[in-house]
């Protein structure tokens, strides 16, 4: 069978599954859509939070970052990975004891305030749409590539499979349907990873098999005999020094850059409120260690592999592209190309595929392949001749891991419509069956927001991902932090801190992406930080003008003070706060 026969039946019947479990565990209350009745066992919790953890980001777009960004790229692996232990430990048993529905109305309670509610609601809605375009745009590739449609077509379709099993099931559908979509994407990662691995090394783990040396079969594989019992690695740091590129293995970006970046994405995963949410539907307390210790578990499995998903497409991406004449260019290609994702310009007149640094279509670059960089993890089978199955396969995973987040995503935001903006501020007489009606049709209303973002996406998959990281440590991880473990921490400190930190943020990102675009390089940015990296700032702005407006205005309730207490002692029973 071809690769478009294997990636319809993969893909109708793994679809087929998500919409089964959606109807079968779909929401009857509010209880349901929010949180699940909070009966999901910790096991399965921790499967779901890895799928919804795992995005388009993760599967699609960070092997092939890290591929290009050779050694800079592991910010992504250690800022994303660093992050969620940071959130298992500071805030996952915390906010499970507290035992409500979503974070703004944590916030909202802990700091006595419908104003902080209100910010913090807007801060989720609009972290969560810059993250969701990411997962969209992600939709649409797998789509357009694996599926022979346009992607904004891709988009679409992937738009109307997620409303179909957010506004009918809820946070009840949503985790039961990331059970399955976390099967089948780990399943996708890893067997082209093994086999990929076995070829070049005879190894069958990656994540040993990209460190060791080239068998007799992998020097085949790259037409270079000369390669055999090479290491791997040093093989790629030799092919792109010769093609003027810095060695694969040494970084490029300033090192302050390259911390600020990691520190942001760790806290903004901490502060990721689709992730936070998920602690609030297992039964116990001890649960939510428990499948916080699970999900690292099932996160682990992939972000151990993507350096070597890395390593293996890129030595293959080289070997099967440069030098080779574009008539003879390798069937992959081919099959990309009409995605308009990679591309060829003849710029010397020889009819052969020249890679170097620098753009394809900048007349002063000897470059001419264009690459698009999210392309490489769902491309890597192809390039390494696996079966058609494997192809298929690998499309099917990328779907379940971009549709799993976008659909936790999608929740945060109906969330923060119907229970805190509708409930809790404007209709708090509304009943449970009107509530559930505004959180279906604030789905439904997201859904196409998204859509549109995905259509119209700012940047690669991975970079708006990595903005939307920095908007939530800028504004969520410091009023979290401070609110569970800063008794003293009152509403003026919080709402002005959140406000200073998402709004330079925000204005930071905006400048160099549509502002002055032109000056987006190391010798524009502020101190030669990334608008990647700028959350790390607007985090540190944010604690300090919450310290110091905190000195100087009233301390919260007592009651308020005894709530935060009972948060962090282990036995204590969380005191309910009241209205101020």
């Amino acid at each position: 069978m071809t690769i478009l026969q294997w990636t319809w039946i993969l893909t109708g019947l793994s679809f087929a599954v998500y919409i089964y479990i959606a109807y079968w565990a779909r929401a009857r209350t509010t209880g349901d859509f929010y949180v699940a009745e909070k009966s999901v066992p910790p096991l399965l919790n921790g499967m779901a939070t890895g799928a919804d953890w795992m995005s388009a980001a993760s599967f699609i777009s960070m092997a092939g970052l890290i591929s290009f960004l050779g050694r800079d790229g592991s910010y992504y692996l250690m800022g994303w990975t660093g992050g969620y232990v940071l959130l298992a430990l500071l805030f996952a048993p915390y906010l499970r004891k507290y035992g409500k529905f979503t974070i703004p109305q944590f916030i909202g309670d802990r700091y006595y305030s419908n104003t902080a509610r209100l910010i913090a609601l807007l801060c989720a809605i609009f972290v969560s749409f810059t993250y969701v375009a990411g997962q969209m745009r992600g939709v649409g590739v797998v789509f357009s590539r694996f599926m022979d449609v346009e992607i904004n077509t891709g988009v679409i379709i992937g738009m109307a499979l997620v409303f179909f099993y957010a506004t009918l099931g809820g946070m009840k559908g949503i985790t039961y349907t990331q059970v399955a979509q976390y099967v089948v994407l780990i399943t996708a990662y890893l067997i082209p990873a093994i086999f990929i691995s076995m070829q070049f090394t005879g190894n069958p783990i990656p994540q040993i098999g990209y460190g060791s040396p080239i068998t007799a079969e992998g020097a085949a594989l790259l037409n270079d005999p000369g390669t055999q019992g090479k290491y791997l690695l040093d093989v790629l740091d030799g092919l792109s020094k010769e093609l003027g590129f810095a060695a694969y293995t040494s970084g490029q970006r300033p090192m302050i850059d390259v911390f600020f970046i990691t520190f942001s994405l760790m806290i903004g995963t901490a502060g990721l409120p689709h992730i936070l949410i998920r602690f609030f539907t297992v039964p116990k307390i001890r649960d939510a260690r428990s499948s916080a210790g699970w999900a690292l578990i099932f996160i682990a499995l992939l972000y151990t592999t993507a350096p070597a998903v890395a390593v293996f497409a890129r030595t293959n991406f080289i070997q099967t592209v440069n030098n080779v004449a574009y008539a003879e260019a390798p069937s992959w290609f081919k099959n990309w190309e009409k995605t308009g994702l990679v591309g060829w310009k003849d710029k010397n007149g020889d009819g052969i595929m020249q890679l170097r640094p620098g753009k394809w279509d900048d007349p002063k670059s000897a470059n001419e392949v264009k690459i698009d960089q999210d392309i490489m993890v769902l491309a890597n089978p192809e390039i390494a001749k696996l079966p058609n199955w494997v192809v298929g396969l690998i499309g099917a995973g990328g779907l379940a891991a971009a549709l799993s987040t976008a659909a936790g995503l999608l929740l945060v935001i109906s969330a923060a419509v119907s229970h805190d903006l509708m409930k809790n501020i404007l209709k708090p007489d509304m009943s449970e069956k009107a509530e559930l009606w505004w959180a279906r049709a604030g789905a439904g209303v997201a859904v196409v927001i998204a859509g549109l973002f995905g259509i119209y996406p700012p940047g690669f998959v991975a970079q708006v991902v990595a903005f939307a990281f920095g908007l939530a440590a800028a504004s969520f991880f410091p009023a979290i932090l401070m609110g569970i473990f800063n008794k003293k921490m009152n509403k003026e400190g919080a709402i002005a801190g959140m406000v200073v930190g998402i709004v330079f943020t925000a204005a930071y990102i905006w400048w160099f992406k549509y502002g002055d675009p032109a000056s987006n390089n190391a010798a524009g940015w502020w101190m030669g930080i990334s608008p990647e990296g700028i959350g790390t700032v607007g985090a540190a702005l944010n604690f300090l003008t919450a310290y110091v407006v905190s000195k100087f205005t009233k301390a919260p309730p007592a009651d308020i003070q005894d709530l935060v207490g009972s948060l962090r002692y282990p036995g204590k029973e969380v005191s309910a706060a009241s209205s101020h």
